[in-house]
């Protein structure tokens, strides 16, 4: 006798393809990280993973899982290494550039110092004889003066006094001077020149480069003279005729009187 369903009615999923369907649910949900919102009980009810495949799929997610994380941590820290190599090479870099600009400092600040020593040396001018003083101004008329004036100064010294150049130059006369008994004539660096008569001895050569300070005889009476003394002219030009103050000369040139 032949049965028939009921209008209706649906016959319920057999047992296996309940399992089926489940299984594949998960398989789907374990790509989208859903699984776990699957209830407990509910699977509790269902048949062993082993039956199921559940289990290679939940283990199959977590692998890929771990995977990501550790690829995501290599990167991390791959990243953090190369910002710490490049912090590294930008603070090397800059050590390297302060160090060079340091340097450059320095060395332009030695060259300035260079310069200004030299500069201070090329223009020091002293008194030809330290301590001593003018006993004879320059302009006095007399008739001992051949051009009836002094065309320079009498610096007081005994014979044997050292006589110093004034200034840096080169020294263009050294010898007999006529009245002026044995001089020294200096052109100076500035392009002036100075005379120095009546020394007792000479200590320079011609063609001699002489520095400020430096001695270059010593006083005596040589010339017409009537006493040892020491006579200084400054002069604009080598010749006789071209003299300057000598006291505003020196004065010009720092040197105290």
């Amino acid at each position: 006798m032949a049965f028939t369903r009921a209008p209706g009615k649906h016959r319920r999923p057999s047992r296996m393809q309940r399992g089926t369907a489940r299984a594949a649910g998960v398989a789907a949900l374990a790509g989208t990280g859903v699984v776990g919102s699957l209830a407990a009980p509910a699977l509790a009810a269902e048949p062993a993973a082993a039956q199921t495949g559940l289990t290679p799929v939940v283990t199959l997610g977590d692998a890929v899982a771990d995977r990501i994380d550790a690829q995501a941590a290599a990167q991390h820290e791959a990243a953090r290494e190369a910002a710490e190599a490049a912090a590294r090479k930008a603070a090397e870099e800059a050590a390297r550039e302060k160090a060079a600009e340091e340097a450059e400092k320095a060395r332009a600040e030695k060259e300035r110092a260079a310069r200004e020593a030299e500069r201070k040396r090329l223009n020091t001018f002293v008194s030809p004889i330290p301590g001593s003083y003018v006993s004879t101004g320059y302009k006095s008329g007399g008739a001992v003066w051949s051009s009836g004036s002094h065309t320079g100064v009498d610096f007081h010294a005994a014979t044997g006094t050292p006589v110093q150049s004034v200034g840096m130059g080169t020294v263009v006369e050294a010898g007999w001077g006529g009245a002026y008994g044995n001089q020294v004539v200096i052109k100076m660096n500035d392009g002036t020149y100075t005379q120095y008569g009546h020394l007792s001895s000479i200590a320079v050569s011609p063609g001699q480069q002489v520095a400020a300070g430096q001695q270059i005889g010593v006083s005596g009476a040589t010339g017409n003279v009537t006493g040892a003394h020491l006579h200084f002219e400054a002069r604009s030009g080598a010749g006789y005729g071209s003299d300057l103050d000598p006291v505003a000369y020196l004065r010009a040139h720092g040197v105290n009187l």
